[in-house]
C-alpha cells in the first residue's frame, strides 16, 4: 500500500482486563467496541484489534470480527494484532507482527497479495530488514513511555525515530506515550503517523480526542 492511502492515525484497542478508570474521571473504562465506534464517527479510518494475552482465539475472533464490521461501516481499514489466523478468518485488511509473532516475510506468503503487514522495528537495521522481508509500513517506538504495554523495551526517542525514518522509504508509524501535544514532533522527525491506545481509549470524550489527533497529524 501506498504511503499516501495508508491512514495517518492508527487507533490500537486497549483489551487490558482492567485498564482502570479514564484519567480525571471516576466512572468505569469503556470497552474497546465503544472506543471504536466514537473514533470511527470522529473520522478515524484504521483500527487495530490488538487481543492481550488473556483473550482466547474465541475470544479475539469474536472481537475481531466485530470491529471488521464496524470498520467497514465507516469504509476503515481493520488489521490484527499478532494472530495471522484471526486477521484471515474475520476478512482483515492485514495484521502488524512483533518481533515474537510470524516473520513478514512468512505472513506475506500465507495473506492474500494486497494485504497491509505491519512490521514492528526500533532501529535502522531491523527497519531495513522489515522492508526487505515485505513490509507496507513499520510501527516505531516506543518512542515515548507508556503505560498500556508492560514489558517494553526502552523509549527510543526522537531521534531514535528519525533514524529509521531515515533509513527506509515505507511509512512509519509512531508509538509509544503519542498524544496530541507530541504528534507534531513526530511528524518532523519524519513519521507517517502515529498510533495510539490511551490517548484516544483513556479520554473522557474518546471522539473528540480522536478529533484533537487527526487534526494534529494532518488527516483532518
Amino acid at each position: 500500500m501506498h504511503a499516501t492511502r495508508l491512514p495517518r492515525l492508527h487507533l490500537i484497542t486497549d483489551t487490558r482486563e482492567d485498564p482502570g478508570p479514564r484519567s480525571g474521571s471516576q466512572a468505569p473504562p469503556r470497552g474497546p467496541l465503544a472506543v471504536a465506534a466514537a473514533a470511527l464517527k470522529a473520522g478515524a479510518r484504521l483500527v487495530q484489534v490488538r487481543p492481550e494475552d488473556h483473550y482466547t482465539d474465541r475470544a479475539a475472533l469474536d472481537l475481531a470480527a466485530a470491529l471488521a464490521e464496524l470498520c467497514a461501516e465507516h469504509d476503515a481499514l481493520c488489521i490484527v494484532n499478532d494472530r495471522v489466523h484471526i486477521a484471515q478468518a474475520v476478512g482483515a485488511h492485514g495484521v502488524h507482527l512483533g518481533a515474537d509473532d510470524l516473520p513478514v516475510d512468512v505472513a506475506r506468503r500465507i495473506l492474500p497479495a494486497a494485504a497491509v503487514i505491519g512490521g514492528t522495528c526500533r532501529e535502522p537495521e531491523a527497519a531495513r530488514a522489515a522492508r526487505r522481508a515485505g513490509a507496507t509500513y513499520l510501527g516505531v517506538g516506543p518512542v515515548w513511555s507508556t503505560g498500556t504495554k508492560t514489558g517494553l523495551p526502552d523509549p527510543i526517542g526522537l531521534d531514535g525515530l528519525a533514524a529509521v525514518c531515515e533509513a527506509v522509504d515505507l511509512p512509519v508509524i509512531a508509538i509509544g506515550g503519542i498524544t496530541a501535544a507530541r504528534v507534531a514532533a513526530c511528524r518532523e522527525a519524519g513519521a507517517h503517523g502515529v498510533a495510539v491506545v490511551g490517548a484516544v481509549s483513556g479520554a473522557d470524550d474518546p471522539g473528540r480526542a480522536t478529533a484533537e489527533i487527526l487534526e494534529a497529524v494532518g488527516e483532518w
